[in-house]
């Protein structure tokens, strides 16, 4: 008989961008309740980060500064988790923003900024740890898609772009690099209860309405249940599972 499938990290090396709070949080200790040591990305790094919560599951924590904007801070941050670490196995691409407005009042510097972290910052992001992942001959890169990237959401035309750039870059990267034994994989949550969501769900005719969209369980997302999706993407049952974006979306897409 095969083996059974494994979901277990143990031994393994991830770094999660935008790992202060909301999925980034949650994706980081879920990672580290499977076993992994877990970098944590911070645009600030003296600031909030769950490196505490991660060290308290009995996995080592290091958090590193990671402006998703700056190309310079994210080379450098793959580097030291290297060099902290000796390799690196998983990369969680969870940084993102999504400022909204309608597309006739979409401003240069809104467009800009929202590539600039959504798409540009993933983009090399992965180029810098696909090349670690390279000399190692194993990898894992997950990025965080959204639900945006298949439906029209209004006011958020940038971020639906955005979001569906990531799903195809994952195709993409996939096909290029499973000769070296990386996958690339994408998730595409719908709208998860987080920090970012809060004050959009407070409106309870957006919050109803969003339960009614979410056409079959009628529920919000919890962080769990995008970092569950994480887990199982970058442990050895998924390792035949590559170029695939997962919807996490209760049946919103289905409808």
């Amino acid at each position: 008989m095969d083996d059974f499938p494994r979901f277990d990290l143990g031994g393994r090396v991830a770094l999660v961008t935008g790992a202060s709070r909301g999925l980034g949080q949650a994706i980081s200790l879920a990672l580290a309740n499977a076993g992994a040591d877990v970098a944590i990305g911070l645009r600030d790094v003296t600031g909030a980060s769950p490196a505490a919560e991660v060290a308290a599951l009995g996995r080592s924590a290091f958090p590193v500064q990671m402006d998703m904007a700056d190309l310079g801070q994210i080379s450098s941050a793959v580097d030291a988790v290297v060099e902290r670490f000796g390799r690196l196995d998983i990369l969680v691409n969870n940084a993102g923003i999504s400022p909204m407005d309608n597309a006739e009042d979409v401003t240069e510097d809104n467009f800009d900024a929202t590539l600039a972290v959504n798409v540009k910052g993933v983009f090399f992001a992965s180029q810098a740890a696909g090349r670690a992942m390279i000399r190692q001959g194993f990898g894992r890169i997950i990025s965080l898609s959204s639900q945006a990237g298949f439906v029209a959401l209004p006011g958020e035309s940038v971020y639906c772009m955005s979001k569906a750039a990531v799903a195809h870059l994952t195709k993409c990267l996939a096909v290029e690099w499973g000769q070296h034994g990386i996958t690339v994989n994408a998730v595409a949550p719908t709208f998860i209860r987080t920090p970012g969501t809060e004050r959009a769900l407070a409106d309870p005719a957006f919050a109803a309405d969003t339960v009614e969209r979410i056409a079959a369980l009628h529920r919000i997302g919890e962080p769990m249940d995008v970092a569950g999706a994480v887990v199982f993407l970058a442990s050895p049952a998924a390792s035949l599972i590559t170029g695939h974006t997962l919807l996490i979306d209760g049946g919103w897409t289905a409808r």
